[in-house]
């Protein structure tokens, strides 16, 4: 490994640790070529935008004037998404503004949804994971199921390995963060790996490290398990919650966080071994059997040492959580959900106020009591994701307004009767379709923020429940698997250097198309199966 990749991938991971919704083109690594498309693309955000809201709104449409306003604030903050020419988070903001300056809403009903329960639940479940990634407490587990029997004695059941880790971390911890800390011991391995292709002649004397299939098939399994993982819970990605708060709202009805794990629990184990088999097929390691990656896992569980006061507190913390989390779902199994119990613990157990329970535990299990030293500082708090936060309540607001000013209805007529929109599974396939197209050229957040709340009033328009279609868009959200820019564990692993964008596209492609017709399939099914949408 040379000194000048040693020194990039250092460089690589300081950023990347650092990584929140949005990178300034001072803080990508970026060739002259994509530095060029970057800047160009963002200039043209800064005038498209109010371009395309000053037009929008000048343009004869034959709709109430709120619902034009509206309409043009809203593309204009879409053309800010898309492009990036501010902060995503600012881009929303911007949007909310003009809300209130153009007179749509006043500006406490505009702002209201930054109340809801669901930011909240966000806030908690950051604070909670940037616990895990101080004290090590996520790395440790990595190390955990590296360990285990015959996993580190060949390729295929390290790239497994680090797929299944990055799942399971990803259904809690932010996708970008767990990508980003499980990066640094992947290129260890793959260093492990080059070094013993090296000594049985398998590569030529000068060969980069950084080209090889089996680093490939490593890295793209980081970056796709996250999003898979995600999808497990409702707090492992920000679409989820930004789905499930839409859907809640316009169908009055709420998915528990045990009635989301069971239905996302087939869905990511069919998409899990559809990467392994066909990254492995696509990405063929140039060696199958390995030694010394054992020693290597061996010895960093060695300088880990054993579980610190912190590591433990955050245990205690997150499973605290997490039962609270699934109790509510537990009891509706065994009473139903019309039972008295299950309505009394239900309402009491809001997740929202469950994961501010959680992080505040954080602040209340002490780590050295003399010094009054506790778990967390709030200084780590500080440094959770608000863009995330502030963009999901963004999002939300342009949701409910949406419904409240009836462009909702109107534009769900429109396209309903444009495209010949008549049924619950044409109306998902357009859905699962629109929200990989627009999560390949923006963030995935932002994908959910736009395309669910067209779903909704299309369905509405055409006499449908909003709810399966609305819910497979939610999950197409986190599908965008081709570019570096689709998802920010992409650009994690393509800034790695260990992943030509060529391999990205083709296994990306393979990808969008595999979890299209799982999301279109087993959402409908186990929705029926779970009894959920019935109303």
């Amino acid at each position: 490994m040379t000194a000048e990749n040693a020194s990039r991938r250092t460089d690589v991971d300081k950023a990347l640790l650092g990584h929140a919704t949005y990178r300034s083109l001072g803080e990508q690594r970026l060739s002259p070529a994509e530095e060029r498309f970057e800047k160009g693309r963002r200039t043209i955000g800064l005038f498209l935008a109010p371009l395309v809201t000053i037009v929008f709104l000048l343009l004869p449409m034959g709709i109430e004037p709120q619902q034009q306003v509206l309409a043009g604030v809203l593309l204009g903050v879409i053309v800010l998404w898309v492009t990036e020419a501010v902060p995503i988070p600012i881009g929303g903001l911007i949007g909310v503004a003009f809300i209130v300056i153009l007179q749509v809403v006043p500006a406490d009903d505009a702002l209201a949804p930054f109340g809801s329960s669901t930011i909240f639940t966000f806030i908690g479940a950051f604070i909670l994971a940037q616990a895990m990634l101080k004290h090590g407490l996520a790395r440790r587990f990595a190390f955990r199921i590296l360990a285990l029997p015959r996993v580190g004695q060949s390729t295929t059941g390290v790239i497994i390995a680090f797929g299944g880790i990055t799942a399971v971390l990803s259904a809690f911890v932010s996708n970008t963060a767990t990508v980003a800390m499980l990066l640094p011991t992947a290129l260890g391995i793959l260093a492990v790996i080059a070094k013993l292709l090296q000594e049985r002649g398998l590569v030529a004397e000068d060969f980069d490290p950084l080209r090889l299939r089996v680093g490939a098939a490593l890295m793209l399994m980081l970056a796709y398990g996250a999003s898979v993982g995600g999808l497990l819970t409702p707090v492992g990605s920000p679409p989820n919650l930004i789905g499930r708060g839409l859907i809640e709202e316009a169908t009055g009805e709420l998915i528990t966080f045990g009635q989301w794990m069971v239905m996302a629990i087939p869905i990511c184990l069919l998409m899990f071994v559809a990467l392994a088999i066909v990254l492995l097929l696509l990405n063929r390691p140039e060696i199958r059997r390995i030694e010394g990656v054992s020693q290597y896992v061996a010895d960093q569980r060695a300088a880990m040492g054993p579980l610190s006061r912190a590591e433990k507190n955050t245990l205690i913390a997150f499973g605290v959580t997490v039962t609270l989390w699934i109790l509510p779902g537990v009891i509706a199994a065994f009473a139903g959900n019309d039972s008295a119990v299950y309505e009394a613990v239900s309402a009491r157990l809001d997740e929202g106020v469950v994961a501010v329970l959680g992080a505040s535990l954080l602040y209340l299990l002490p780590v050295d009591w003399d010094k009054r030293e506790f778990t967390l500082r709030w200084r780590d708090a500080a440094e959770i994701d608000w863009g995330t936060i502030l963009l999901f309540g963004t999002g939300i607001i342009f949701g409910s307004l949406l419904a409240d000013t009836g462009l909702a209805e109107t534009l769900g007529n429109a396209v309903a009767t444009g495209l010949g929109l008549s049924s619950v599974i044409t109306i998902t396939i357009f859905g699962v379709l629109l929200a990989i197209i627009v999560s390949e050229t923006t963030s995935n957040t932002a994908s959910a923020a736009v395309v669910v709340p067209i779903i909704i009033p299309v369905a509405v328009a055409a006499g449908v429940n909003p709810f399966v279609p609305a819910l497979a868009a939610t999950f197409a959200a986190s599908f965008g698997f081709m570019l570096p820019v689709s998802t920010p564990q992409n650009a994690v692993v393509y800034g790695s250097g260990a992943v030509p964008i060529t391999k990205m596209i083709r296994s990306g492609a393979s990808f969008d198309v595999l979890g299209a017709i799982l999301i279109i399939v087993f959402i409908p099914l186990m929705v029926a199966v779970l009894g959920l949408g019935a109303a």
